[in-house]
């Protein structure tokens, strides 16, 4: 049986060659899942507040309905509001205390102002403050330790923007845009992506009136978790 010093150096082998393929493989999936090249490399609500980003990452999906019945759906984001419409079972597991909405909820459709702090991800985490909001087309949030000051400014740290971009009287895209520097928002990238990539479908499905409760959805409420 080999010795766990003689483990070591085949170890950090792997290292590289794990950084080869999330470069590779994952980095390209979740940089530009779901969008065009031109959407990528497109300008959207949100950018002119970051000139010079690290990273840009551009989500994309196509909902067959019009723009204006996908908006209710973002602006009631947040945990406490409609949810995040991702893995609520997973983000609960944690204790998140999240529970996406089935349907439209009115007294969370009131605009939203810059500095406002009322979207939260999960229970106990600090909210993400708004930093830029375009009624019935983009909510944008900024980073999650941005003074007042700075958003009030236009200089948030980063960007999170949803996006709601008409194709038709009955087609929309539905865009989620990441933008900043920071190395802890490259080293959750991959996270971030499993649980967006599904609120995006959630979304989808949501607005499309064909989303349904999977087992775990129901049995979750039923035994308190």
């Amino acid at each position: 049986m080999p010795r766990r010093g003689d483990r070591m150096p085949a170890l950090g082998g792997l290292l590289p060659v794990a950084g080869m393929l999330y470069g590779v493989v994952a980095r390209p999936r979740i940089n530009q899942w779901g969008a065009t090249d031109q959407e990528h490399r497109a300008t959207w609500p949100g950018d002119e507040l970051l000139a010079r980003p690290g990273y840009v990452w551009t989500n994309a999906v196509t909902i067959e309905r019009p723009a204006g019945q996908v908006w209710p759906w973002l602006v009631q984001l947040g945990q406490g509001r409609g949810g995040l419409y991702s893995y609520d079972w997973l983000e609960n597991l944690v204790g998140c205390d999240i529970h996406s909405a089935d349907r439209i909820l009115p007294q969370f459709q009131q605009p939203l102002r810059v500095g406002d702090r009322v979207i939260r991800m999960a229970r106990y985490a600090p909210s993400n403050p708004v930093a830029l909001f375009e009624p019935g087309r983009a909510l944008v949030l900024g980073g999650v330790k941005d003074s007042d000051a700075d958003l009030a400014a236009g200089r948030p740290s980063s960007t999170w923007a949803f996006i709601v971009h008409p194709v038709d009287q009955n087609t929309t895209r539905l865009l989620i845009r990441s933008r900043g520097s920071s190395l802890m928002g490259r080293i959750q990238g991959p996270i971030q992506f499993v649980m967006q990539r599904k609120a995006m479908v959630g979304i989808k499905q949501r607005a499309e009136g064909t989303w349904s409760p999977s087992p775990v959805d129901v049995v979750e409420p039923l035994c308190g978790c």
